[in-house]
């Protein structure tokens, strides 16, 4: 019997002064980890090296030139700098934000070309990030240009899944972005992966209101009247569980997120605030809509912590088997739909 093959995780290392190396270096110091898939960092040997001897780390790395060379059961580096950097744990600096992108930009080419199966990113400062290469509000918009398809941001646990409608915009520009062709489309990206990626044949979909108590029948703002409520009846005339909109205080605060399959939040904070929440350390990123899969953990570079040892992995070894799992979850449903396919057309020549 053909020896089932590792999935390649691809991880970029995020910012080098923040804890992404770290909780990084603390998921796979269980080598158990390595059973269920094989690492490969975007970085530098050095980096690591730096951040094991804070940590007092023992486990080994394996230094490669190219993902193509990355082994089983190795914690694989990708060098992808052989210059020094100089580290300063703690602090945004414009050299953190440099070999974040040099990081990032090489685990995504190897993504998009096939050498690692999935994509877990540590977490990035996103004002020393910026430069003529990354003009993007974070990960995910970076990610959309680079791949096929169109993004949805989903922030998940086992029995959470809180989906944006618009993500990393100013506030001010939110009720005039809410379009009815927005919010089809978003339903359409989440109605897809709660299929395909997540096995649930008719998910049901809860979307959220954008003013306070869905605006009181135009007393506090009439964009929930006029164009979120005619557009979920319109949405669900194509046969799609979806319902709302909800005022988002009642919908946390009584828990009737817990009936739905997901939620769709018109805005960051109204989503994100109320699953950090509730799930704070223990949540997932998942980029949904796009041909690769990316994960990351739910909290950021955490500089008050960086370099001292007390960064817990919890979240990112959750984004880790998310991948993995998604990945897994993906590629079945899409080798039952192409046999479903197969069967059919076998079928249609059989009674010509």
């Amino acid at each position: 019997m053909e020896k089932e093959q590792k999935i390649k995780v691809g991880i970029s290392i995020g910012d080098i002064n923040g804890i992404g190396v770290e909780v990084i270096l603390k998921t796979f110091a269980d080598a158990r980890m390595l059973d269920f898939c094989t690492p490969v960092l975007f970085g530098s040997t050095k980096i690591i090296s730096y951040y094991k001897k804070t940590m007092q780390a023992t486990m080994p790395i394996n230094g490669i030139s190219t993902a193509s060379k990355a082994l089983d059961k190795k914690i694989n580096v990708v060098n992808c700098w052989q210059e020094d950097v100089k580290i300063e744990a703690g602090q945004a600096t414009n050299t953190g934000g440099t070999y974040a992108l040099k990081s990032l930009e090489a685990a995504t080419a190897a993504l998009k070309n096939g050498f690692v199966d999935v994509l877990v990113t540590a977490p990035i400062n996103k004002e020393t990030i910026q430069s003529d290469d990354f003009k993007f509000p974070g990960h995910t918009e970076y990610l959309e240009a680079h791949l096929e398809g169109k993004s949805l941001m989903i922030l998940m646990t086992d029995n959470l899944r809180v989906a944006l409608i618009t993500g990393h915009i100013p506030i001010s520009e939110i009720a005039t972005a809410i379009t009815p062709q927005l919010i089809k489309d978003k339903v359409a990206i989440l109605h897809k992966t709660l299929v395909e990626d997540f096995s649930i044949t008719k998910p049901k979909i809860a979307i959220l209101g954008l003013n306070p108590h869905c605006g009181d029948h135009g007393v506090i703002g009439k964009e929930d009247d006029e164009v979120i409520a005619p557009t979920i009846a319109e949405i669900q005339n194509e046969n799609k569980l979806v319902y709302g909109p909800f005022a988002a205080d009642g919908f946390f605060g009584t828990a009737t997120y817990t009936t739905y399959d997901a939620v769709l939040a018109m805005y960051h904070d109204q989503g994100l605030a109320p699953f950090k929440a509730l799930s704070f350390g223990k949540g997932v990123n998942f980029t949904a809509g796009l041909e690769k899969i990316r994960t990351s953990p739910d909290h950021g570079t955490a500089f008050e912590i960086a370099g001292k040892n007390k960064a817990n992995e919890s979240s990112f070894k959750e984004a880790l088997f998310t991948a993995i799992k998604l990945y897994k979850t993906r590629t079945e449903n899409a080798l039952l739909a192409d046999n479903v396919l197969k069967v059919k057309r076998v079928r249609e020549n059989n009674f010509r």
